[in-house]
């Protein structure tokens, strides 16, 4: 496996506790990088931390749906330590259901989460990354935000907004050595097919011609490369790892 140089930088993995967000923070970890996870759940943070036991491994609680939450935990890390680097993790898919059965509550959560908290985490972390002319942001789309999953309409929105919101803040740091950058998995062999319906996740499977769903492993290469300083020109681009579902 590639050994990318990450020495001497700091990382925020928001979703950091599992699943992707775990599997970055540690190849981030043995890539030379000091790494701060996010999550919501205190219980995943303590066993993530216990699990990767690294002394370059810190973590905060975080819900990054809360503005003035982000807000306030950025500004105490920036006292101490510059953020190279950014990935936007932290998601939900929500339950699948028809949009005009969908409840509103759910469908707010979802949104809020996804792309809401994308952009907080953003707001709250370019101003430092601009001071210090280096960035690296990654943010965790999905194939779904570009071709629409029936019965997940809220989340398939947020996602397709995330690159949106990509595109956009790209192209307004493409003159800094910031690289904003999304990346659109296919179904993966995460905890976060067990929120969906059986037949959700055999509809997913069916659309990918490889036959298989993404290894973790495989989309962790493609995170690091893009917040490696390797990833010198791409910006405001989609980078898509779908098995050969979506070719664009």
């Amino acid at each position: 496996m590639h050994q990318f140089d990450l020495k001497n930088k700091t990382a925020i993995v928001t979703g950091g506790a599992q699943g992707f967000g775990l599997n970055i923070a540690k190849r981030f970890l043995d890539s030379g990088a000091k790494v701060i996870i996010w999550d919501i759940d205190k219980s995943e943070l303590i066993k993530a931390s216990k699990e990767l036991n690294n002394p370059n491994l810190s973590y905060n609680v975080v819900d990054v749906s809360n503005f003035d939450q982000v807000k306030e935990i950025v500004d105490d890390i920036i006292k101490i330590s510059n953020i190279d680097i950014l990935i936007n993790n932290a998601g939900i898919t929500g339950s699948t259901s028809s949009l005009w059965d969908y409840d509103v509550a759910e469908w707010n959560k979802i949104v809020q989460i996804n792309l809401m908290g994308t952009f907080n985490c953003c707001k709250c972390i370019v101003p430092t990354m601009i001071k210090n002319n280096y960035g690296r942001i990654v943010n965790v789309a999905s194939v779904a935000g570009k071709e629409g999953n029936a019965n997940a309409s809220a989340y398939s929105s947020a996602k397709a907004g995330t690159i949106g919101l990509t595109k956009s803040l790209g192209k307004e740091l493409a003159d800094k050595n910031i690289a904003v950058n999304a990346v659109t998995p296919a179904g993966a062999k995460t905890r976060i097919l067990n929120q969906m319906s059986k037949e959700h996740v055999a509809r997913m499977l069916s659309k990918v011609p490889r036959g298989r769903f993404l290894e973790i492993e495989e989309f962790t290469s493609l995170v690091c490369w893009l917040s490696s300083e390797e990833n010198s020109f791409s910006t405001a681009a989609v980078f898509d790892i779908s098995g050969g579902r979506s070719t664009y």
